[in-house]
């Protein structure tokens, strides 16, 4: 007998609970292989062989998290979980034996157990190679790496037993471990592969972070490593991927883009780095009230902040892991030293890590020291100045460390590494310990003299300062590394003169390094007024409009305009900043001709997006708004942003829409007309999302430009109409408000742009295919709803617009019902006690449209049993909920409509008591006026039982006689109808002969 399907509620409490037994399985196993990993480390018998068994368990860790993350949980998930669990046990066990007898275990022991171990190793690698592919779902890059490592450890194989490779370089005797073998045929993929591109938006697993992937040449801090003019693939070293652990989305500050050292959490629940954060609110110290979250857009009652401790303490215990893990690697790659690129990266590696103090001891402590000092006697010119420039980092500010290395070498003829060597000994001279040292160094001393008095070889004066090759490499340095916040306007002050001095010269290396550094320090908002004041506007300006007749950069322009637009970004006062000789300011016509002229004629997306972020700038100022709406009327450049929100560049479709909508107000009907004109518009603007957190910010745009174009185009709304775009954006509507607006950050946004459309059709109610749609869709039912199922302000206005128009349309849908007489009842008149019976029920008759109605139908806001609704809105603390409201209300009490019965069933309601308390907490213009609005008719039209709520309350008389003193035209003119109504009109002459 077949049993009944399950109902989808038992299905979600099903996946519910399979997911929670998957969590639980996973936790204690990613646990275990830490804990594996840690040991390993500690046993000094075939260490080397124990951290390859390691790193093969560690690199497990990411392929579980893909396993137990994935939306598409398969159906062997729990037993791969276990037998790798039971895999991991039973290495656990091995590792603790060797732990615990590290002294008396024997050589046969030993090599047992490390067979043992890459028996579980391979076992593993077969268990994972038995999740299913439809796991990965279209995460393709994930798939290969998994498949790969699960490969490579069915596949290991370790030389046990065997005697280390020994390499003599100088005096040192240094271990050098096996090298991995590898098999013949293409390279394996690592997990999470630093060459693979994986977006930081990828998925969070529980309470931990989301994690992050490497890309090539970038370090976990953000740092791309510098070393030489040719880049050095950080795949040089030994298997860097597998060591590494990966970032964490909740790491980077969302203002910043960067790891987070003093993470603080506001009042929203986002946390920030304090500095970013405090600049952010800073620029609302004027205006506290329209303080708010850069990240969800709510706004901050308290602007207080509070450390993220626990956060913080994530963050430094993950960099002090990695920062130990890089070491471990630089001393491998040090030791190995089977390429001079390798050993480059490595010094560089190390160099960065010394930087800060803390892990200087980790460093110095690893045992790398003899490995770094033997190569300053390498043949390499290159390799022997990263060589000391990784010691004076390691040795800055540690004199212990000075104290216990002493180093003697020849300071060389080659100007580079006398400049190093010199810079080298200068630390090293802070230490009273080592000047001694120092000074009985044979020839040092002589040495030294020479070059101070020989002013031809100083390295520190003229030459240095001379060097073009010397300045590229330096901004191009810049250009490339990550600032933290204590370096970060020290630069910028130091260095933009020069930047821009460079950035005027005609060598293109030059130019093209320079606008790559200005470019990284005007990312950081707070020294855009430093780069105005060095006088960074006229050469932009000249960048972008001016045609050199040499040959420059080819991305000059788009790198000008991507600082300028973080400049202007910034907040900065811009209007009066001069950008040429001729006195033309950033507001001028001369800019804004030329940005929109350029961006009319510019085929490059990067450019174009840029352009288009320094007009949006720009839009910021009354003037230049002004001219930007004449030019783009005159130049037609509505045709050219129109077509570059079809395109398939995603930030670029978006700038072009936010630019769009600023101009809605000015030219909203020309926008109108050519999106009409344009192909496959305007209904691929709303094409609806496979699933709603997938939902971007370029949706939501779309669907808000669409809803704020004038409301009044027919031929918008009938194109919208032929597609189908009515009923999928009613139903997109209920989905998302089934899932919760929590399932993307853009959410909100986006429905409040698919109701706006829905509101566009109640504009054109004239129109009879629209009339149809709407009362076939129930829009008056639709409207209704969402007035008490969101709790976006905007989305209540909105909805309450929408039964405004169509209850304005009531009273002429509305019709007397018609009575059909059969002809003997015509000329006979029979007693209502005699009467037939009828099976018909009686029709009803709208008292307040005074003939049939329904919500679906005729729209009537009383049969949707809008009122009460509204009326709760009226509780609202937005004035423009609020007016929104009162709008719908004041359909009801229109005169074509009973006006008598409409009050009597409003009174019943209980309208009036609920317009004379939301007059304690709102006075604003618009709302006074629908206010007086609706109590002069009440006071005009009904009785004594509606008007008494008016009459006997006590704040009333003053909101009145405030209006009649200092409110608008027709505000005014009501006040003294009612306060005249009301015998509460003040006698003017009686204030004056008092």
């Amino acid at each position: 007998m077949v049993g009944s399907p399950k109902q989808p509620g038992q299905e979600t409490e099903q996946l519910g609970e399979d997911q929670s037994k998957i969590i639980s399985l996973a936790q204690p196993l990613l646990a275990s292989i830490t804990e594996i990993t840690e040991s390993v480390e500690s046993i000094e018998i075939e260490q080397e062989n124990l951290i390859e068994i390691g790193c093969y368990f560690q690199r497990t860790s990411p392929a579980i998290m893909e396993l137990i993350s994935s939306e598409n949980t398969s159906r062997n998930a729990t037993e791969i979980l276990q037998s790798l669990s039971k895999s991991i046990n039973f290495a656990k066990y091995l590792v603790r034996k060797c732990h615990s007898r590290a002294n008396l275990i024997s050589d046969d022991e030993v090599r047992n157990v490390i067979e043992q171990l890459m028996c579980v190793v391979r076992d593993m690698g077969e268990c994972l190679s038995s999740i299913p592919p439809s796991t990965f779902g279209d995460q393709e890059y994930a798939e290969v790496a998994v498949h790969s490592l699960s490969k490579e450890m069915q596949q290991a194989h370790l030389e046990i037993g065997q005697p280390a490779e020994q390499k003599s370089n100088g005096s040192n005797s240094i271990t050098v471990p096996a090298e991995e073998k590898t098999e013949n045929g293409p390279a394996e993929t690592d997990l999470y592969s630093i060459d693979i591109d994986v977006s930081i938006e990828k998925f969070q697993f529980l309470d931990m972070p989301q994690h992050v992937s490497l890309p090539d040449g970038i370090n976990y801090m953000g740092q791309k490593d510098q070393l030489s003019s040719n880049s050095i693939s950080v795949k040089s070293r030994p298997q860097v991927a597998k060591y590494m652990e990966p970032l964490y989305k909740t790491f980077f500050c969302p203002l910043t883009k960067t790891i987070m050292d003093d993470p603080v959490t506001i009042e929203s629940g986002m946390t920030y780095e304090r500095r970013a954060i405090s600049w952010w609110l800073k620029k609302f110290e004027n205006n506290q009230e329209e303080a708010f979250c850069p990240v969800t857009g709510n706004k901050l009652v308290n602007r207080g902040f509070s450390a993220n401790l626990s956060l913080k303490s994530t963050i430094e215990m993950w960099k002090e892991r990695n920062e130990g893990t890089r070491i471990k690697v630089a001393r491998a790659a040090l030791s190995l030293a089977s390429s001079d690129d390798m050993v480059l990266e490595a010094l560089k590696d190390l160099q960065i890590i010394s930087q800060r103090k803390k892990y200087k001891v980790q460093v110095r402590s690893s045992g790398v020291m003899p490995l770094v000092v033997q190569f300053l006697e390498h043949k390499d010119l290159e390799v022997r100045c990263a060589t000391l420039k990784a010691l004076q980092s390691i040795v800055m500010d540690d004199d212990d460390g000075k104290s216990r290395d002493v180093y003697a070498y020849d300071i060389g003829n080659h100007l580079v590494e006398k400049h190093a060597s010199l810079t080298f000994l200068l630390e090293l001279s802070t230490s009273e310990l080592l000047c001694e040292k120092i000074g009985s160094a044979t020839g040092l001393i002589l040495k030294l003299i020479t070059m101070k008095y020989n002013r031809s070889l100083d390295y520190f004066s003229a030459e240095k300062a001379s060097s073009e090759q010397r300045q590229v490499e330096m901004a191009d340095y810049l250009g490339e590394i990550v600032l933290g916040h204590e370096t970060r306007t020290f630069v910028a002050e130091k260095a933009s003169p020069t930047l821009l001095n460079m950035v005027l010269k005609r060598n293109t290396l030059q130019r093209k390094a320079a606008l790559k550094a200005l470019l990284q320090i005007s990312s950081y908002h707070l020294n855009s007024n430093i780069l105005a004041e060095a006088g960074i506007l006229p050469i932009l300006i000249e960048e972008m409009f001016t045609q050199r007749n040499h040959n420059g950069p080819k991305d000059s322009k788009e790198s000008s305009a991507a600082i300028l637009a973080n400049i202007l970004d910034s907040g900065i006062e811009f209007e009066n900043l001069k950008v040429n000789s001729q006195g033309h300011t950033m507001a001028s016509d001369y800019v804004v001709y030329n940005l929109i002229h350029m961006l009319r004629n510019s085929n490059s997306d990067e450019t174009n997006i840029h352009f288009i972020k320094v007009i949006l700038c720009l839009t910021k100022s009354h003037k230049s708004r002004g001219t930007i709406v004449a030019v783009v009327k005159e130049t037609e450049a509505t045709y050219k942003l129109i077509e570059l929100i079809n395109s398939t560049n995603e930030e670029l479709g978006t700038a072009a829409l936010k630019l769009l909508i600023i101009l809605i107000p000015y030219i909203g009907h020309m926008i109108s007309d050519r999106l009409c004109k344009t192909r496959d518009q305007p209904e691929n603007l709303i094409k609806k999302p496979t699933e709603v957190y997938r939902i971007t910010e370029r949706h939501a745009i779309a669907a808000n430009f669409l809803a704020k174009l004038p409301r009044q185009s027919v031929a918008i709304n009938l194109a919208l109409l032929h597609k189908g775009t009515l009923p999928t954006i009613i139903q997109t509507v209920n989905e998302i408000q089934r899932s919760g607006t929590r399932a993307s950050r853009f959410i909100n946004s986006y429905l409040e742009g698919l109701v706006g459309i829905l509101v566009r059709f109640t504009a054109t109610l004239h129109e009879p295919e629209i009339l149809f749609s709407a009362r076939h869709q129930n829009l008056t039912a639709v409207f209704t709803e969402l007035l008490m199922r969101t709790t976006s302000d905007e989305i209540q206005r909105l909805s309450a617009t929408g039964l405004q128009n169509l209850s304005a349309e009531s009273i002429n849908l509305s019709k007397p019902p018609t009575i059909k007489r059969t002809k003997l009842l015509k000329l006979f008149h029979v007693p209502r006690s005699l009467s037939f019976g009828s099976s018909k029920k009686k029709t009803q008759v709208c008292p307040i449209h005074k003939g049939t109605c329904s919500a679906q139908l005729t729209f009537c806001l009383l049969d949707a049993r809008a009122v009460e609704r509204l009326l709760a809105c009226l509780e609202s603390g937005n004035p423009e909920v609020v007016e929104a409201a009162l709008s719908a209300l004041c359909t009801l009490l229109d005169d074509k409509v009973d006006v008598e019965k409409s009050i009597k069933i409003l009174s019943e309601a209980k309208t009036m008591q609920n317009i004379l308390h939301m007059l304690k907490e709102h006075r604003e213009e618009s709302v006074l006026q629908k206010s007086f609005w609706v109590i002069e008719k009440f006071l005009s039209k009904g009785n004594d039982s509606s008007t008494s709520d008016i009459s006997q309350n006590r704040l009333l008389p003053s909101v009145l006689v405030s209006a009649f003193h200092q409110g608008e035209g027709n505000t005014r003119k009501m006040a003294e109808k009612i306060l005249t109504h009301l015998n509460r009109m003040p006698n003017f002459s009686t204030n004056l002969s008092m």
